[in-house]
């Protein structure tokens, strides 16, 4: 019987060594991610979003936790230990896609090479399955025998796209996917990925630090800072209603273009100070070092998940 959740992440960690000390990227997070969903993680960079996804890839073993595929499969594992077809089911779409596309391949090639490790086509027919790939995602047939210095940032891009959606997945994580491109780029790359997700009924891990973005294709947001997970909501309340200091200011440092947008734009909350180093982040609420309502327990003690309602989450001593 299927579970409700595509994904369980429980405990997750992942720490890098360096000359200056352990990085604690990604230090003891939890969540889910429900069948169908967009679930996007937000961060400013090196709040350990990317790594998350990379580690749910495989792209990086973890260092601490599980994290449960489809409620039977152990994603905990080496990636190369996990069975093929999980594999198959689990794609990544880069933010790059200049250096995500084999720069000496033709899109035929690059489309097809998911096809035929996962024998989904054979030599006659992979013509007319990358033809269909490449329709799908809104290219003609021509792009075929291109290569990619001869494709624009946003086409590069929907090449990826056919190519994650080759092998015929259930699950995708998009990992900045439209941060590299112009606006009518990204318009265009995001309404494929809505029309994607409508018609095959895809659930998509969008990382991402764009709440624009954010406000338009997700279910969900969670918000990341210094390795920690500290706010989750249902998207609507949490532009409507964001409780966390910092999600606040992230909230308000989004420029508006209209009144409507400025009136529920979090008040009094100013971006203030750096991101710390996460080889020595700061003890108790790691956010406490720029918080402007910090209490003396803020920088004492980590503060606990408070459920303010359902399915909204906070991390915050101030609804304690």
């Amino acid at each position: 019987m299927d579970t409700p959740n595509i994904l369980d992440v429980s405990g997750l960690k992942k720490y890098f060594a360096t000359p200056q000390g352990i990085v604690r990227a990604v230090d003891d997070i939890s969540f889910t991610v429900h069948r169908g969903e967009t679930l996007a993680l937000v961060g400013e960079s090196g709040s350990g979003k990317t790594t998350t996804g990379h580690v749910i890839m495989g792209l990086y073993p973890p260092d601490g936790g599980k994290i449960i595929y489809k409620g039977k499969y152990d994603l905990s594992t080496p990636v190369r230990s996990r069975p093929l077809e999980i594999r198959r089911d689990i794609q990544i779409v880069f933010q790059d896609p200049g250096t995500s596309l084999n720069p000496k391949r033709t899109v035929k090639d690059i489309v097809s090479l998911p096809l035929r490790i996962h024998h989904i086509a054979d030599h006659g027919s992979i013509y007319e399955k990358v033809a269909e790939l490449l329709d799908y995602v809104g290219l003609g047939p021509e792009y075929m025998f291109k290569y990619p210095h001869e494709l624009g940032g946003g086409e590069k891009q929907l090449v990826a796209l056919a190519r994650a959606l080759a092998p015929r997945p259930s699950f995708m994580i998009l990992d900045e996917s439209t941060s590299a491109l112009d606006v009518s780029s990204q318009a265009k790359v995001l309404n494929t990925l809505l029309k994607i997700q409508r018609e095959l009924s895809l659930t998509y891990l969008l990382i991402t630090h764009d709440l624009g973005v954010v406000r338009n294709i997700s279910s969900r947001v969670m918000i990341m800072y210094l390795g920690k997970i500290y706010e989750e909501a249902p998207t609507e309340r949490f532009f409507s209603s964001p409780l966390h200091p910092y999600t606040q200011m992230l909230l308000s440092s989004i420029p508006t273009l209209s009144e409507e947008d400025e009136k529920v734009k979090p008040k009094g909350v100013e971006s203030v100070g750096e991101i710390p180093s996460a080889v020595n982040p700061p003890g108790g609420c790691r956010f406490h070092t720029r918080c402007p309502f910090a209490k003396p327990i803020c920088s004492q003690q980590e503060p606990p998940d408070v459920v303010v309602r359902d399915g909204h989450i906070v991390r915050c001593w101030l609804y304690e």
